[in-house]
């Protein structure tokens, strides 16, 4: 009896078996189970992926422009709430902001949303568009064919047109010319900017044609408020050091941001205070929460038709750990089984929607290690709330 009593327990006697064949043998032992599985997962998994790249897409065009400036500093009105708004300040500050020190210069830029309609050249409909002006003398723009077009840009009534605006504005045609709020103006030149999730394209021109098609007075352009002033700070003086400077000399209305601060204040607008941002996050959660139940009934069918083998394992002395640790290894095969022909379609996907809503939709792997993530979770998750049903399992009550 004493021998009996120091033996070890049976648990400790018996083989232990490695995991992942197990777990895969279980997982592969019906196909057609597998196929429908792996089909439900991934459904769940390209949905996710979906809601996650258009959310990465609206930022990047979103931020675009502020990203394609050419400065240090950036100087706007302090009540601006965001970037795509217009609120100017007096054209008058920038010349005060030239005489701080370490200012190198002081280039105003032009910004317009809402009064600029385009003709299309093609079958002549009205188009609202977005508008850049700038001095061609003083650049303030790095976007791809806008810096080499300045001289061009000298000439009266010329103008940029983005040939990646959606097709119904006719910019991506031969034209030479069109109108713009009725006037006549020359195509000058082209360059690749694309549309965002506000504006179908965008027209780059002069600052004294700006004022001409907006005021009617070619000779105000020196006299128009400023939406956005943008600094180029001396080589080796201190960008820190000349912000301060420029807020000391300018008055409390108008506000001085770094670029990765402008960068910033532009991003938390969209993420945290547009109904943009929570929209594609609230897309991807639908996505996890429907890929968590159909996970959950994949496992726990699986785990009550293969409840007389978990029962004979634990009839057996295996531990109710090593069962887990068998139902935890095959939930993750089970991601992977959806997740990899998911990220696969989800690639044709962006394709096929960047083509045809011109957003730039493209995997990284940023994106690709977020989803994978979710999906672990999800299937983890589903298997934890099944778990119950094989490690309360009564062998007695089985047999």
């Amino acid at each position: 009896m004493a021998a009996a009593e120091a033996s070890p327990p049976a648990s400790r006697m018996l083989p232990q078996p490695r995991l992942v064949p197990l777990a895969w043998r279980n997982l592969v032992s019906n196909k057609r189970r597998l196929l429908r599985s792996s089909a439900g997962i991934a459904f769940a998994v390209l949905l996710m992926l979906v809601q996650l790249g258009f959310e990465r897409a609206f930022f990047e065009v979103s931020l675009a422009v502020v990203r394609a400036l050419d400065g240090e500093l950036f100087i706007m009105n302090a009540s601006k709430y965001r970037f795509g708004t217009s609120d100017p300040f007096a054209h008058n500050l920038l010349d005060t902001a030239k005489d701080v020190s370490g200012v190198a210069s002081a280039a105003p830029f032009y910004l317009e949303w809402q009064r600029f309609f385009w003709k299309s050249p093609e079958d002549g409909k009205q188009h609202l568009v977005q508008v850049f002006a700038f001095d061609p003398d003083r650049p303030v723009l790095t976007i791809d064919g806008v810096d080499g077009q300045r001289e061009a840009l000298k000439r009266d009534d010329s103008v940029l047109v983005d040939r990646s605006a959606r097709p119904s504005l006719g910019m991506d045609k031969n034209a030479t010319e069109s109108e713009i709020n009725g006037q006549r103006v020359e195509i000058v030149g082209t360059f690749s900017l694309g549309p965002d999730f506000m504006s179908d394209g965008t027209i780059v021109m002069g600052d004294k044609t700006f004022a001409k098609l907006l005021a009617g007075n070619r000779e105000a352009a020196a006299a128009l408020p400023v939406d956005t002033g943008v600094i180029k700070v001396r080589p080796g003086q201190d960008i820190d050091q000349t912000k301060r400077a420029l807020r000391a000399a300018l008055p409390p209305t108008v506000t001085v941001m770094t670029k990765p601060e402008l960068i910033e204040f532009e991003r938390h607008y969209q993420a945290d205070l547009s109904s943009a941002g929570p929209i594609f996050w609230l897309g991807t959660i639908v996505g996890f929460v429907v890929g968590m139940l159909i996970s959950y009934q994949i496992i726990y069918t699986d785990l009550s038709d293969q409840l007389p083998q978990y029962a004979t394992l634990k009839g057996i002395g295996y531990s109710t750990g090593y069962i887990s640790r068998i139902v935890f290894t095959q939930a993750v095969l089970s991601a992977l089984a959806g997740y990899i022909p998911a990220w696969l379609l989800c690639l044709g996907v962006y394709w096929v929607i960047g083509r045809l809503a011109l957003l730039p939709l493209h995997m990284t792997l940023g994106l690709t290690l977020l989803s994978f993530g979710l999906t672990l979770a999800m299937c983890l998750a589903s298997a934890a709330i099944a778990l119950r049903r094989v490690t309360t399992v009564d062998p007695a009550e089985v047999f």
